[in-house]
């Protein structure tokens, strides 16, 4: 289970190259309006909405910035219409990329994801090339100084987690995909406030890159990060415990 301590490490050091909050609360407006156009604005009865929501609370949102974006995408409030399309790549050397976007400007997206992967080392690749070294899980990350794993451990798994681990002071518990809500909720009932929360791609094996190689793949990750219509960059690179901090 070595490989979800991974992604905490490489989630941390994603939070730490994210613009700013604002960019972060944007992304997941605009997940919440596309999730609630598909498939109405009832979390209840729409699963991916409430993924949407439960992420944009785990990131602390106001409530009127959630309820919102569901009028919005519902058709209640007047907005913008999103497209999501999803671009399979690679970086510098092998890295696996899976890249979501949502846009109000299909070829706009297109050019600019072509564009910084041309720029930065990277290709696209076909479909199903990279996407079948990911598998998606349920993630949420505590802080270990505030609880201890065994505090959060029975709680967890009673609920139907699949793992509990503890790393570089980061609680992580993992579920399947349809467990995720189960879990978040059967926790924040006890009064534990998670760090972060939400459905994730977690790859099964991990790229390990040295020296320029691995700036040259960073440098690719972050910029496709920073284009407002990007809403996910999964990949595969092993980040060395140096870059922490």
């Amino acid at each position: 289970m070595s490989g979800h301590s991974k992604w905490a490490t490489i989630k941390r050091k994603k939070g730490a190259l994210d613009a700013a909050r604002g960019q972060m609360f944007t992304k997941i407006i605009k997940e919440i309006s596309v999730a609630a156009k598909l498939g109405g604005s009832d979390p209840e009865g729409n699963p991916r909405l409430k993924a949407a929501v439960l992420k944009a609370k785990a990131a602390n949102m106001p409530k009127d910035n959630i309820e919102r974006a569901i009028k919005k995408g519902a058709g209640e409030l007047a907005g913008v219409e999103y497209f999501e399309m999803t671009y399979e790549a690679y970086g510098p050397n092998g890295v696996g990329l899976i890249i979501e976007t949502l846009t109000d400007n299909k070829n706009r997206t297109a050019a600019d994801i072509r564009y910084i992967l041309n720029k930065y080392g990277g290709s696209l690749g076909t479909t199903g090339s990279v996407s079948y070294l990911f598998k998606k899980k349920g993630v949420l990350e505590f802080d270990a100084q505030k609880y201890s794993e065994d505090q959060i451990l029975d709680i967890a798994l009673e609920a139907g987690a699949e793992d509990v681990k503890t790393e570089d002071g980061i609680i992580t518990v993992t579920t399947a995909p349809e467990d995720f809500e189960r879990v978040f909720t059967t926790i924040n009932n006890k009064n534990i406030q998670q760090e972060m929360a939400e459905v994730t791609l977690i790859p099964d094996n991990w790229v390990k890159l040295e020296g320029e190689n691995l700036q040259k793949a960073q440098n690719l990750i972050e910029k496709l990060e920073e284009n407002d219509d990007v809403q996910n960059v999964y990949h595969n690179l092993d980040l060395p415990e140096e870059e922490e901090e």
